[in-house]
């Protein structure tokens, strides 16, 4: 009998609990045990952050968001924020701890669900010894080594919804509605989202824009006696002197920039060169709630029962990736290495621009 701990980290995605239900399900076929860590890594440093979990403790939660064992983006065991007795904020590496308990208390395998960042620290743990699996979590799609990741869809899905609602009243006042999306260095929200919700415009970080080609879009509309628009933006798009709008540095003073306002900006620069009357909407994390799409569900509970056959054959330190129509092992220092950015060669990209979508290039 094997014993399995499951984590999930990072921000939240549809399809989580998908995850956690295939993985409770195969391994339970196999007389397997299944622990969850909740919050990341918390049940491996505390015990009583671990939950026993069985076939009814997971009945029905493929279908819900979120997850049921909880997530954290502020939990690098290699690099943990602490607080001395003067009150200081320090780092400190608390890896070894976690590795200790993880043997102690007889763990074959840990399952991690995460994006890039998750998977970096699944990394990591794998070089120290850890037998890890990797199961890939973002909503961006910005994972090069599979071809999909789920969330994505129910994000895209999210957006576009909200696409189609903006039209009426965008038509309805004569307005321009930016719409801020996610999208750090990839931009394939605002992409797919942009030519399913007809967008006017589409900015994403692979292309740089020029403000005064969007307004002469948008000036353009008038000329066809179209007088709103809708423009979709990546909250990491680029204009063409390369700036990105920020909030600044994260918490802690960590040196990872904080994206968001770009929407506002873009609203901003509309509204002034044109005399439009132009809003801005961000969808933030409305992206990753709700339930997950039909391909989401079945993409995450297809990786989670990958997870656990490759469990069974000992193959560690890997991800399992989507290569269609099949499931696939990727080494986790592959799965990390390079983000996956819009081909603008791609049919996609061709495809909104010969149907009038201005890139802002």
């Amino acid at each position: 009998m094997k014993k399995i701990v499951i984590s999930t980290g990072g921000g939240d995605a549809p399809g989580l609990n998908a995850v956690i239900y295939a993985v409770v399900r195969s391994c339970h076929k196999r007389g397997w045990e299944v622990y969850g860590s909740r919050n990341g890594y918390k049940g491996l440093l505390n015990m009583d952050e671990l939950v026993r979990l069985e076939p009814e403790d997971v009945e029905g939660i493929y279908a819900l968001g979120g997850t049921i064992i909880g997530s954290i983006n502020k939990g690098d065991p290699f690099n943990m924020p602490v607080e001395n007795l003067a009150g200081e904020i320090q780092f400190i590496d608390i890896s070894d701890k976690i590795l200790n308990n993880f043997q102690r208390m007889g763990f074959d395998c840990h399952i991690a669900i995460g994006g890039d960042g998750s998977l970096e620290i699944a990394r990591q743990f794998s070089e120290k010894g850890m037998p890890v699996i990797g199961v890939p979590k973002t909503i961006d799609n910005d994972l090069e080594a599979t071809d999909r990741t789920f969330g994505f869809d129910t994000a895209v899905a999210t957006a576009t919804e909200a696409l189609d609602k903006l039209h009426s009243t965008a038509k309805s006042h004569d307005r321009v509605m930016v719409v801020e999306v996610m999208g750090r260095e990839s931009g394939w929200i605002a992409l797919y989202s942009g030519i399913s919700g007809g967008a006017d415009a589409i900015l994403i970080p692979e292309v740089p824009f020029d403000i005064e080609n969007v307004c002469s879009k948008i000036m353009d509309n008038t000329l066809h006696e179209k007088d709103y628009a809708i423009v979709v933006v990546a909250e990491g798009a680029k204009n063409s002197k390369g700036q990105v709008i920020s909030k600044g540095e994260g918490e802690l003073g960590r040196s990872e920039v904080v994206l968001g306002g770009i929407g506002e900006w873009v609203a901003a620069e509309i509204r002034e060169r044109t005399g439009k009357d132009t809003r801005s909407l961000v969808l933030g994390h409305l992206q990753r709630g709700g339930s997950p799409t039909t391909f989401d569900r079945l993409l995450a509970m297809r990786f989670g029962a990958a997870a656990v056959r490759l469990v069974e054959q000992g193959v560690f330190g890997h991800m399992v990736a989507l290569a269609s129509p099949t499931m696939k092992a990727v080494s986790l220092a592959d799965a990390v290495r390079s983000r996956k950015k819009v081909d603008l060669e791609s049919d996609k990209v061709l495809t909104a621009r010969e149907i009038g979508i201005c890139l802002g290039d």
